[in-house]
């Protein structure tokens, strides 16, 4: 796997610091109890060649169970995170890597099992089959296990958290093939409340 960009961060051992410092924060003004260690330049580097990164953030301690849980939802919010008080490009998010529990490694076993399903079910039905969306990592895990599997090509369509892989029989990726849905819990959830029609704010009634 090839990375078209340059690499945007000049200073590599501030980074990491300034990564140090926002967990240091999160463990004492948030309440959590984690443990990390960071790696920055070469031995940060991804073997298995599906990231870019140049800083990897093992994670660890009493809460990693809150990390990994709902498909690592909250793990991922913490790399986003990082990558953001880097200043990094969306495109550029692959740079800082962070992990806990071996949880990338279990989701790539998940999402190669994942694809020989979904490959089997396209090659009998003839039918195209669309993943729900997910991040540019997981996209890449499942090109990489389907270019494993005759009989199928993979194609990736949509734009930033709505982008998904979709599955279609060799030879036959001009077939339509519907957007699913995004998961729910990736959807923001409404803080100005309650908006549908016939719907008003009681809040006046409430201070009477």
């Amino acid at each position: 796997m090839r990375y078209w960009f340059v690499m945007p961060i000049d200073d590599l051992q501030l980074a990491a610091q300034k990564i140090a410092g926002f967990i240091n924060t999160l463990n004492k003004l948030g309440g959590m109890k984690l443990k990390f260690r960071i790696t920055a330049g070469d031995g940060a580097k991804d073997p298995a060649g599906l990231e870019a990164r140049v800083i990897y953030v093992e994670l660890g301690g009493p809460d990693t169970p809150l990390l990994t849980q709902h498909n690592g939802e909250l793990l991922r919010a913490l790399e986003t995170i990082a990558a953001q008080m880097l200043r990094l490009d969306q495109r550029e998010h692959d740079l800082v890597s962070f992990d806990a529990a071996s949880f990338k490694a279990i989701r790539a076993q998940e999402l190669k099992m994942q694809a020989e399903v979904a490959a089997d079910k396209v090659i009998r039905s003839g039918v195209p089959f669309a993943f729900p969306p997910m991040n540019s990592r997981e996209r890449r895990l499942l090109h990489m296990s389907f270019r494993e599997i005759e009989g199928v090509e993979t194609a990736s369509s949509g734009e930033g958290l709505d982008r998904f892989l979709a599955v279609f029989p060799a030879g036959k990726t001009h077939l339509p093939v519907a957007a699913p849905a995004r998961p729910r819990s990736f959807d923001r959830p409404d803080r100005g409340g309650d908006r549908r029609p016939g719907r008003r704010d009681d809040r006046r009634d409430r201070r009477r």
